[in-house]
């Protein structure tokens, strides 16, 4: 009889907002629905880790109704590559609107790319939600 090696335990899957948690305690339980966003820049973040993982439900669920499109088509073959926020105005949990300046950074079968953008956060129902965005230069 053969003996079975003992499976090693596996690390924990980073997040891809590049936070110092592991993905299941940081982005993953806002897209779970075990927490909301506390602060706008929170929500960029892991709406950023929502495209990486394709979690269309939790894009749209984060987006306002006013704004929102009816549905999202992701493309399969943009990887999301890494998360650099730039700068920040309010958002905060004595906000009501912020916003997040960041560039997004991703691949695709034709190379890289960046998505520089500053959008902007609203509450709506007391949950902060992304409300638009301007792409940048």
């Amino acid at each position: 009889m053969a003996r079975r090696t003992p499976r090693r335990p596996q690390p924990p899957t980073p997040c891809p907002c590049g936070g110092p948690e592991a993905y299941a305690s940081c982005c993953g339980r806002l897209h779970r629905g075990d927490a909301t966003a506390p602060t706008a820049e929170a929500l960029m973040r892991s709406r950023y880790s929502a495209f990486a993982h394709r979690d269309t439900a939790y894009l749209l669920r984060t987006w306002h109704p006013h704004t929102r499109p009816a549905t999202l088509d992701l493309d399969a073959t943009t990887r999301w590559t890494a998360l650099e926020i730039l700068a920040t105005t309010e958002g905060t949990a004595f906000h009501t609107t912020g916003t997040v300046t960041f560039r997004a950074h991703y691949r695709t079968t034709t190379g890289p790319g960046t998505l520089h953008e500053n959008s902007t956060f609203t509450r709506h129902k007391g949950e902060w939600v992304y409300e638009n965005g301007i792409t940048l230069p």
